[in-house]
């Protein structure tokens, strides 16, 4: 199972992302979890108390260099378009509740130079983990589109956009289902967060009818806490939280292998 979960900022895809990697851990599955946000907050989200000193792999400029052949930040030149990449899952992750988790980072815009080197080396990275037959594979993916006009999660097995019940949220799933279908993806599924009352999940059912849902998760108080306190979000989420993600997990399972 190899999945990317994206949506507008704020709607809990990181939560979501840190969920599913514990219950496919409980599952009895290796786990590998990336964190692919600018913000680099999945660490945090499972309660890795130094997750502030988690080095972005797009930050390891030497590593970058040696691996592709073109210092990081420079203009031109050559560079290997699939570096060597086999080492790093085991020599930069930390293991958080027996779940590996990756600090990729995420390309910036604007007066950073060519990130052509970083982007070959997280492409590879991303495609030698989508090839490992026997781990589950949970990207947290920067919030809107950009990642997906890059066509960095192209090989995904499927594709998990969260959405609360708002046109905001709701508007930026139609346009992440759009690009998507653009490069090829359709394997995909809405997922409602921050749900407090039926009325929520019937409005984001009714304003997103060609959608499938994998489900609908509810407002989690318990979470925010967790959050608060720095502790792991699933110590805080309620039992109706940890039975939905589940049951989202096994939706996908299901639909995957019905394929």
């Amino acid at each position: 199972m190899k999945l990317a979960v994206t949506g507008k900022g704020g709607v809990g895809k990181t939560t979501l992302t840190a969920l599913l990697a514990k219950i496919l851990r409980d599952m009895g599955r290796q786990v590998v979890a990336i964190d692919a946000d600018p913000n680099v907050t999945l660490a945090a989200c499972m309660g890795y108390k130094d997750a502030g000193d988690i080095r972005p792999i797009v930050e390891m400029k030497d590593m970058i260099e040696e691996r592709t052949g073109v210092k990081p930040g420079t203009i031109g030149g050559m560079f290997r378009l699939n570096p060597f990449v086999e080492d790093i899952p085991a020599k930069y992750s930390v293991e958080i509740a027996g779940i590996r988790v990756l600090v990729a980072g995420a390309i910036k815009n604007g007066g950073a130079g060519c990130y052509c080197p970083e982007n070959a080396l997280l492409r590879a990275l991303i495609s030698h983990l989508l090839v490992e037959a026997d781990v589950a594979l949970v990207l947290d993916m920067e919030a809107g589109l950009e990642h997906l006009s890059r066509g960095t999660v192209r090989a995904v097995d499927a594709l998990l956009v969260v959405t609360e019940p708002s046109m905001r949220g709701v508007e930026t799933a139609q346009r992440i289902r759009r690009l998507a279908g653009d490069i090829g993806l359709h394997k995909m599924y809405a997922v409602g967060n921050k749900i407090r009352s039926k009325e929520d999940e019937d409005f984001l059912k009714k304003v997103l009818p060609e959608w499938e849902f994998a489900g609908c998760m509810p407002y989690d108080e318990g979470i925010r806490n967790a959050d608060m306190a720095g502790k792991p979000v699933w110590d805080g989420a309620g039992n109706e939280t940890t039975q939905m993600v589940r049951r989202i997990a096994d939706f996908v399972a299901a639909k995957l292998s019905a394929a």
